[in-house]
């Protein structure tokens, strides 16, 4: 519009110079037809980029077949979005016919497909907010695995959208990282936060097996083997320290799936203290780890927190003047001061073998990460018997079972009760979020629970998780351990050795003795006020 009044203008002037020579004839102004306008080429220009967007989109999308691409793409270039609408109209209405699934299902699942492109496409920024670099085990980062920089837009969307899921996982203080795929069309990436799972993305399958092998290939795996499991594993940098990360990955229906266990280096913050053990709980491990001699056994299932709390027991014990060696598989905490072994049974480095060879380096304390065999077993309880203090996990549910395993595993009678010194049997539980807790509104079973537990309770203490913006809306924030005690006296020492106590018994009761000692120490968290009965009955039943 401004170029017309221009020309106008111009046109006005010459026609009043002619006008002083020719007064007779009257000025016409000159009008020039112009063809287009400023606002019209934005217009355009702004048209061609969104169709070249929108080929892009055609070219990654999983509702256009591989052959009809090229046709699509030409429609596409003049038509822009409306193509690509279509066939996603079309595709859609071919899964609701086919029974499959709901439109609201169809919907939500494109809505996640666009956000994880939109995430690929690098048009937001995500490393305004943090700083993370991803090594291999031989300190390449994963830039340079990717070709010192010389990536394309798509495979630089890729890393970061890979850095960001780690960094958020990090953030979120999680202890695993679990990529799957729901199905032909998207993955899901979770996060195991204070022992439970929690969705935190859904990703376009086609960009989620990118970050897979990305994650792969830091990780030192075979990215064109998807069928086989494979292990690996990889480090992270930030500003706050080095995180190490385990990766196992395996074929699934649908793709591949990947796990990730974070392992955090900073085994500092294991004390006795902080771990949930009572004042007289923690009398007893402290006078048990003090002693130069015997084994303390920890016992419990997966994930519930028994390689913690044997570093905090680690932690109470004078790393300068102890010589402390540890076998563990993998290493999941470095300790300061300590020799660590990691088990490699490709290498012929097993527990069994590790611990024949630590037993001739002097060792005074003796850290074992699991006991797996009769082998390591027997081992491990003839050096508490000769001088050496040990500390060991096992896989049962409570100290009772934990007697029997080893029986089960061959370890003589007499050997079982001259080694061991203390059995504690863990489990841990989320901490009430103390920003957004209320009062507990119990019911009556409730109610006849606590009473019969013989504790003394003040109701108005007990609490119930609400949720807030702190804890995620979870309602809770950290965890504790809750433990089970049995050190090894006289009295029972006597029964393992002379056979006189039944493992058949202990095996029908140990259990049910087990249970009633975590849930009366789970009882006493939440007269307390530390954790709710909901989150104790999810952990204990």
């Amino acid at each position: 519009m401004q170029i017309t009044a221009i020309i106008n203008l111009v046109g006005n002037l010459a026609a009043m110079t002619a006008g002083a020579q020719e007064v007779s004839v009257a000025p016409q102004p000159v009008v020039a037809e112009v063809p287009f306008s400023l606002g019209r080429l934005l217009l355009l220009v702004g048209w061609v980029y969104l169709c070249m967007y929108f080929i892009m989109r055609v070219q990654f999308s999983n509702s256009v077949p591989k052959r009809q691409k090229p046709i699509i793409n030409t429609f596409t270039l003049i038509g822009g979005p409306i193509p690509l609408i279509v066939v996603t109209i079309l595709n859609i209405s071919k899964q609701i016919a086919a029974g499959q699934q709901t439109i609201f299902e169809v919907l939500k699942k494109r809505i996640q497909n666009l956000r994880g492109s939109i995430k690929l496409s690098g048009l937001i920024s995500f490393r305004d907010h943090y700083t993370i670099k991803l090594l291999d085990s031989s300190g390449r980062s994963i830039t340079d695995i990717y070709g010192h920089g010389k990536r394309s837009r798509r495979s630089a969307g890729v890393l970061n959208l890979t850095e960001q899921i780690i960094w958020g996982a990090l953030e979120e203080l999680s202890s695993d990282i679990l990529i799957d795929p729901k199905d032909e069309t998207i993955y899901s990436v979770r996060f195991r936060i204070d022992g439970v799972l929690y969705e935190v993305e859904n990703i376009e399958a086609e960009t989620c097996k990118a970050v897979i092998n990305s994650i792969k290939a830091v990780s030192n795996m075979d990215i064109a083997e998807k069928r086989r499991p494979q292990d690996g594993a990889f480090i992270a940098k930030t500003a706050k320290g080095t995180t190490s990360f385990r990766v196992a990955s395996a074929g699934a229906l649908n793709g591949e799936k990947l796990s990730i266990r974070v392992l955090r280096q900073d085994v500092g913050i294991f004390t006795l203290d902080n771990v949930g053990l009572s004042a007289e709980q923690r009398a007893i491990i402290e006078e048990a780890v003090n002693k130069p001699s015997g084994m303390v056994l920890m016992c419990g299932p997966t994930g519930s927190g028994k390689t913690s709390t044997l570093f905090a027991m680690l932690n109470r014990i004078d790393l300068f003047t102890r010589n402390v060696i540890t076998v563990e598989d993998p290493i999941e905490y470095v300790l300061p001061n300590a020799s660590q072994i990691e088990v490699n049974p490709k290498a012929g480095i097993t527990f069994a073998s590790s611990l024949r060879s630590i037993l001739r380096q002097d060792p005074d304390v003796i850290c074992i990460g699991e006991i797996r065999d009769e082998e390591t077993a027997a081992i491990a309880l003839r050096a508490a018997q000769t001088g050496h203090l040990v500390v060991a996990t096992v896989h049962c549910s409570s100290p009772a079972s934990a007697l029997v395993r080893l029986t089960d595993l061959g370890v003589s009678p007499l050997l079982l009760s001259s080694g061991l010194s203390l059995l504690v049997s863990q489990r841990l539980v989320r901490q009430l979020c103390n920003v957004c807790k209320v009062r507990a509104k119990l019911k009556q079973k409730q109610i006849d629970k606590l009473q019969k537990s013989d504790i003394d309770i003040n109701y108005d203490k007990l609490f119930s998780a609400v949720g807030c913006e702190q804890c995620r809306h979870t309602g809770y924030k950290g965890r504790m351990g809750i433990f089970d005690i049995l050190p090894m006296d006289d009295t029972l020492k006597s029964g393992i050795a002379n056979e006189s106590l039944s493992m058949a018994l202990l095996r029908k009761e140990g259990d049910a003795r087990g249970k009633y000692k975590l849930q009366k120490n789970g009882l006493e968290k939440v007269a307390a006020g530390l954790t709710s009965m909901e989150e104790l009955n999810r952990v204990i039943g």
